[in-house]
């Protein structure tokens, strides 16, 4: 009970100031690139979904990665106050729930010895949930097309955990097959493909696109550098201490 009280604790203490440090990220490089992309989706009105990672995860923004449908009579928090409001209490779970699975995968390993170690687990978390995720589904701005939503979700839960199962094996079975096996388990859900829209038309410009993929991927990893970083130097605190 100490230690499932402590993986809280220090989960909480490094989601809290990750997840508020992901919104500052996102109202500074993100938020401006997806308002942007609205005025094209307002200009041409369309029922449609789209995936958004805390990028985190994806939109992991993103970073973890979540994604939701919306139309003309979905509710939308108002722009200002509220809207940042809910944006940061959004990031602010997401990374306290990050943390958690972060901590408690570090325990089982041994736990984490410091805040070093810790971004090498920050860096594993980005690959798992960002990096490998985001070459077959990348970030998708509003007014983008975008495949069904549950085929989406499905790949996106299977390559996060084909690219841990891959990255486990790597780093903690020091065997030839095994690291032939991890490899082509990380490869598997690539092979197959990420489900693709019955259209690439969009009103939404190529350059912004990209512009948007290359910075939600950049704060996400930020995101989790700190988020490692963070629970490495609060667990070596509090944790060896209790």
């Amino acid at each position: 009970m100490t230690l499932f009280r402590n993986i809280v604790f220090v989960s909480a203490l490094a989601g809290l100031v990750a997840g508020f440090a992901m919104t500052l990220m996102q109202y500074a490089g993100t938020v401006p690139l997806i308002l942007q992309a609205e005025t094209y989706e307002t200009a041409q009105p369309v029922a449609h979904d789209h995936g958004a990672t805390v990028d985190a995860g994806h939109h992991g923004e993103g970073v973890v990665a979540s994604a939701h449908e919306h139309d003309a009579q979905a509710w939308t928090p108002a722009d200002g106050f509220q809207r940042s409001a809910f944006t940061a209490l959004a990031n602010i779970a997401t990374a306290i729930g990050f943390a958690i699975l972060l901590v408690t995968a570090s325990e089982l390993a041994g736990g984490l010895s410091g805040w070093r170690q810790g971004i090498f687990w920050g860096l594993a978390g980005f690959a798992v949930f960002t990096l490998a995720p985001g070459l077959g589904l990348p970030p998708e701005l509003p007014g983008m097309p975008v495949a069904d939503l549950d085929h989406r979700q499905v790949w996106w839960v299977a390559t996060a955990v084909a690219t841990a199962a891959g990255l486990a094996l790597l780093t903690f079975k020091r065997a030839l097959p095994l690291a032939v096996l991890a490899v082509g388990i990380m490869v598997v859900p690539h092979l197959v493909g990420a489900p693709k829209p019955p259209s690439f038309e969009t009103a939404v410009p190529e350059t912004l696109a990209h512009d948007f993929v290359v910075m939600v991927s950049i704060v996400s990893l930020v995101f989790w550098v700190l988020l490692g970083g963070l629970a490495g130097y609060a667990r070596s605190r509090f944790m060896r201490a209790a």
